[in-house]
């Protein structure tokens, strides 16, 4: 508590100080920010400061009066009192008793009159075989019920039972009787392993650890977990006592658990974008995604959230690089020697074939890739890789620059069906320019292997094709290509699909 001085001079200096708290706080030493600012919105207010606060007494005069009339009229029991009327303790009951009634002194030990021993062994037998509480039989005796278990403690000792009544009032035996403690020292034991036992079984079944994990190694949400999915059964102090879990911790926890969760609205976008994109988002396009929805995450709560809700996204694996030295007959430069990047569309297009072995049989995709945003041009499908199938891809991406003066590059690798007569003249027709991998190289044409590494990961791999028929496949594979182009955002492209990307350059598709 700062004095009316120390509280003037803070004020003071405040305002000399331009109303700078932290300077004002830094040279005086004190007080807080906030107090601070309440003693100058009261100088401002009455130009000046109370001289002292005034703390209201918890109790008033007639409180105190009660309470002294309630000790002296009721045996001058200080517990007796208190528990009475619900307030004040001894010491504060003795200062009042000491401030309105002097001359008759203080009382602040309250004991039960003194009893012969004989006597204290009639209440200690009347209490071990009693049939009603032992709150009556403190009563009968004329003694508080503390005073009756204080002498059963001293004549028996701590460990006996304060009740040794037994069926039919039959006296035991000695021996009995150590059966009998034999007996529950064995339920007590059987009950802890029991408990032991299903403590385990709920960690591997709520928290999927191991059945002989360490319970020490689980942390005390876990721990939390394991006490609400078991006190239906066990009391929760027993299951605190064999986690070793503190109570507070376990409370804290408990309320921690019980609080809406802050990201349910964000979990359950997150589901549906990975639902309705062949469950091949990863954290940066599901990222991208939610800020579509204008739902403000950060990346990494978007990784950890991910992670919760086991939403694994299709990967590739890691294979042996294998390589055709195959050649059949001269072939044009490499004209891109791996550079992949266009300016503008259909500069640079890119062609190979790729099969899809189903259970129904063999099916085969013929794209032709734009370079400059990865838009695939023209597709063919077919049960066989002839020349019907790429020169059909052929002439489908030749129709759509008919009408501009584009002739891309056309990049391939050195397979028969890019030097076939029927290909050849389609290309010379077109006035397009023929550029071709390195033999065996296919590193050389990797954008456009590329392309099929993310089809097959995303839509084939992922999937059981054992009761599809091939015309079924081949309309699966249609739609992920459609949805390729038109849906399925780029991070690169700024989180767009490659049409929108297009339609937002004023780029006609």
């Amino acid at each position: 508590m700062y004095s009316y001085e120390d509280r003037l001079r803070a004020v003071q200096l405040y305002i000399k100080l331009g109303k700078r708290i932290g300077l004002t706080i830094r040279q005086l030493g004190y007080p807080t920010k906030n107090a601070l600012r309440n003693w100058y919105r009261e100088f401002e207010t009455s130009q000046d400061l109370r001289a002292g606060y005034a703390r209201r007494p918890r109790y008033s005069e007639a409180d105190k009066r009660r309470a002294v009339e309630h000790y002296l009229e009721h045996g001058r029991c200080i517990a007796l009192t208190i528990k009475a009327l619900g307030y004040s303790s001894r010491a504060m009951l003795s200062a009042w008793l000491q401030e309105l009634h002097p001359q008759d002194g203080v009382r602040v030990v309250s004991r039960s009159p003194e009893l012969p021993p004989e006597a204290k062994q009639s209440a200690v037998i009347a209490l071990c075989t009693r049939h009603s509480s032992a709150q009556t039989v403190a009563n009968e005796v004329g003694v508080c019920r503390g005073s009756l278990l204080k002498w059963k403690n001293q004549l028996l000792g701590r460990d006996v039972s304060a009740s040794m009544k037994r069926k039919q009032d039959a006296p035991a035996s000695s021996d009995q009787a150590a059966l009998e403690q034999q007996l529950e020292a064995l339920r007590q034991d059987v009950r802890r392993l029991q408990l032991e036992k299903d403590l385990l079984k709920k960690a591997n079944e709520l928290l999927k650890k191991e059945l002989g994990i360490d319970q020490q190694d689980l942390t005390n949400r876990e721990k939390t977990l394991l006490v609400d999915a078991l006190k239906a059964t066990y009391s929760v102090t027993d299951l605190l006592c064999e986690l070793k879990l503190p109570r507070s911790s376990y409370f804290y926890h408990r309320a921690r658990l019980q609080v809406a969760e802050k990201y349910a609205d964000v979990r359950k976008a997150m589901t549906d974008i990975f639902e309705r994109n062949y469950r091949c988002y990863g954290s940066r396009r599901i990222h991208a995604s939610l800020a579509d929805r204008s739902m403000t995450v950060s990346e990494k709560v978007v990784r950890r959230l991910m992670k919760e809700e086991c939403l694994v996204a299709a990967t590739s694996k890691r294979r042996r690089y294998g390589s055709y030295m195959g050649e059949i007959s001269p072939a044009p430069d490499n004209l891109l020697n791996r550079d992949f990047s266009a300016s503008a569309p259909n500069e640079k297009w890119l062609t190979d074939i790729t099969e899809f072995h189903i259970p129904a049989g063999k099916v085969y995709l013929s794209p032709m890739i734009d370079c400059f945003d990865g838009m695939v041009v023209s597709w063919s499908i077919g049960t066989r890789p002839n020349a019907e199938l790429v020169n059909t891809m052929l002439d489908s991406a030749i129709d759509k620059i008919a009408t501009s003066s584009s002739r891309p590059v056309v990049h391939s690798d050195r397979g028969a069906h890019y030097r076939w007569p029927g290909w050849l003249s389609r290309i010379t027709d077109a006035k397009m320019i023929r550029s071709m991998s390195r033999k065996g190289c296919s590193p050389d044409n990797a954008a456009c292997e590329g392309f099929f590494g993310r089809l097959k990961i995303e839509m084939f791999f992922s999937r059981d094709w054992l009761h599809t028929t091939i015309d079924e496949f081949i309309a699966c594979l249609d739609t992920y290509i459609r949805w390729y182009n038109e849906a399925r955002i780029k991070v690169s492209l700024g989180a767009r699909s490659p049409v929108e990307h297009r339609q937002s350059l004023g780029i006609a598709v």
